[in-house]
């Protein structure tokens, strides 16, 4: 699916439900692409509206604020964004985050950590800490699909992000009309998946090269 197609498709989607934070989070990640910067802005703004904790979404509003050159703008956001990366220990983001600030001749704040922050005092008390949210949550009993992403998902996602994720990507297969014997329209909905979970291309690349 082209990205002008994926664009369409969920302009309708966040049109039908504006509280749907995966169809924001989906758009502006198209628009980005697209880069048509203003509109990505103003849709991942919506993603940190209903879903504060998610940090990826503060990069990549900060991203499309820098391409719209609203320099200041970004570098609020962007300065929100690495203060929760940091105190969830999502160091990917932060270091991300701490790029595109160093791209515009911002200086990261600086964070005291804390036992390495909020999320890393949680984990200290036994409880699973879901990468996505940075809530806590449950840990699923086994990896929800074979191979490296797989087992990244189980040790990354709690089982009720898991299931949010279900109901979403339901939604994405009636929107989309997928058909899964078709590889293309399996490709499109991991693709979805994969944005919605936060597993990027960096994510990818640090998971091992085989799961047993």
């Amino acid at each position: 699916m082209s990205t002008p197609e994926r664009i369409a498709q969920f302009e309708k989607m966040t049109a039908s439900d504006p509280t749907n934070e995966m169809a924001h989070f989906s758009l502006g990640n198209a628009y980005l692409q697209a880069e048509r910067y203003a509109e990505a802005a103003q849709s991942l703004e919506q993603v940190i509206q209903l879903s504060p904790g998610m940090s990826k979404a503060y990069q990549l509003c900060g991203q499309a604020m820098i391409g719209a050159g609203w320099t200041d703008k970004a570098d609020d956001i962007l300065t929100r964004g690495f203060t929760l990366a940091a105190e969830r220990g999502d160091r990917m983001v932060e270091k991300a985050i701490e790029q595109l600030m160093i791209s515009i001749g911002r200086t990261p704040p600086k964070i005291e950590r804390k036992v390495d922050g909020a999320a890393e005092a949680i984990r200290a008390t036994g409880a699973f800490v879901c990468r996505r949210t940075g809530r806590p949550g449950t840990k699923m009993t086994e990896p929800p699909m074979r191979g490296r992403i797989g087992e990244w998902i189980f040790q990354s996602i709690s089982a009720e992000t898991w299931k949010e994720w279900i109901g979403q990507g339901t939604k994405v297969i009636n929107e989309m009309r997928l058909d899964f014997s078709k590889d293309r329209d399996q490709e499109i909905y991991d693709k979805e998946m994969r944005e919605y979970l936060g597993i990027d291309d960096e994510v990818i690349a640090s998971l091992p090269a085989k799961v047993n």
